[in-house]
Parts: structure tokens; sequence; C-alpha cells
């Protein structure tokens, strides 16, 4: 797999992302691939957003994965600053060919880099197949996720 590139997410790859955005069940019900609109406003406030880092996983010139690593500093744990990986999406033809695996492996090395003692993220609970996966990486589930839509 030495023909991918991982690296930060152009407003160009926009379309593409939020099209692996909307490319399952969950995602299909809150995403809207036919109005961009919404995405460029908010790709500008991560691009103005040191400790936000999205990115894109290319192949052959194509989007084919993508993940949001956000670097939280903090007073817990002795002032540790801690990572959150969020919107791991891998296009439909990549799923299964390590991809993930490559991306996931990015944003633990981005989050050493950057000086985390701690690499954090959340699954959907009917994700299953997502959780074997973090699980296999390393990650424990160690803690119940709360969210309320405002």
């Amino acid at each position: 797999m030495n023909d991918l590139e991982i690296r930060h997410a152009a407003l160009s790859d926009v379309p593409a992302i939020v099209a692996m955005l909307a490319d399952d069940p969950l995602g299909a019900r809150r995403e809207s691939p036919d109005d961009l609109t919404p995405y460029h406003a908010a790709f500008r406030r991560l691009a103005d957003d040191q400790n936000q880092h999205l990115v894109v996983a290319v192949r052959d010139d194509q989007v084919v994965g993508t993940l949001q690593l956000t670097v939280v500093p903090g007073l817990s744990r002795r002032g540790s600053t801690r990572s959150i990986i969020e919107a791991v999406r891998i296009h439909a033809g990549e799923r299964g060919s390590g991809l993930g695996t490559q991306l996931i492996q990015w944003a633990v090395d981005e989050s050493r880099r950057q000086g985390c003692q701690l690499v954090q993220l959340t699954s959907d609970a009917t994700r299953t197949d997502a959780h074997r996966f973090y699980e296999r990486l390393g990650f424990t589930a160690s803690h119940v996720g709360f969210k309320l839509t405002l």
C-alpha cells in the first residue's frame, strides 16, 4: 500500500468526504451531499483551528478514506493532552484493504507527535464491526458515551 498518501484535506476534497460520510445507513439519514454549503463552512472552521486535523487518504488521485483528529489540552490526568478521532470513513471499494488500520495508525502517530498522552474515540453503538476493529487495534471500550442533540 505504498501508493497511499495521507494528507490534510483541501476544500476540493469536501464532496468526496461528504459522499463517504453519507455512504452507510446512519450517514444516509443525517448527511446531505446534495447541498455542500454547510460542509464548506465547517471546513473553513476546521482549517482555521490548529487543533483540528481533517485528513484524507488518497490513492490514484481518488479520496478513499478520511478522519478528523482533534487535539484537546486539559487539566485532568495531570494536565494531559488528549486527542479525539472522529468521522472515520473508508470508501466502500477499499473496505477490508487495511486502509482503516493505516488511517488510525496515522492518527495515533500524529497524537504522539502532538504530545498527547491519550487517544480516544467514540463509535455508534450499532457499529459492532467497527468496535471489533478498534479493539483489534488496542483500543478499550472503557467508557459509556452520551450525546445530547441540540
